[in-house]
């Protein structure tokens, strides 16, 4: 009982956009570390059907920037009460290749995954900060959220 006072307190108003980032370092924990983390955000705001495509898209993207670039990542999760938006920022300049057609390709498939189980992705058009480029995904709370069947928006 005492929880939900303290979630209710009137000097806390109820927050409808949340925005958290993480700095990953450049090795082979890092897409471990990036997805518990998306977990850990998604289960503290009561989100528990976005958190399979979610970690799954996430460690993708982060994947990718550990085995093709040599820096940093930065994870960015934004959620509002519609949306949940993950961008991974990296210090390479080179934009992500997406293959035409994975199949049965041991390697290489990644984004062609995060294409199938997000709503939406793409490449950031801005900077941030060091961080040369971004690729994000979205998922949307109603739609692919836990189902896994491929959704496109617009």
């Amino acid at each position: 009982m005492e929880m939900e006072a303290a979630r209710k307190a009137p000097h806390r108003p109820a927050q409808l956009a949340y925005d958290y980032s993480l700095f990953a370092p450049a090795d082979a924990t890092a897409p471990k570390v990036c997805r518990d983390f998306v977990r850990a955000v998604l289960l503290t705001l009561d989100r528990e059907p976005l958190i399979t495509p979610a970690t799954l898209c996430t460690s993708e993207l982060v994947t990718n920037v550990h085995l093709h670039t040599k820096g940093t990542a930065m994870l960015r999760v934004q959620l509002t009460p519609a949306r949940l938006r993950v961008s991974v920022y990296d210090e390479s300049h080179e934009p992500p290749v997406a293959p035409a057609a994975a199949g049965a390709a041991c390697w290489g498939r990644g984004l062609a995954l995060v294409a199938e189980v997000a709503d939406l992705w793409g490449v950031a058009e801005e900077r941030a900060g060091r961080f040369a480029k971004g690729v994000w995904f979205e998922l949307g709370e109603g739609e692919v959220a836990g189902s896994f069947r491929p959704h496109r928006i617009g």
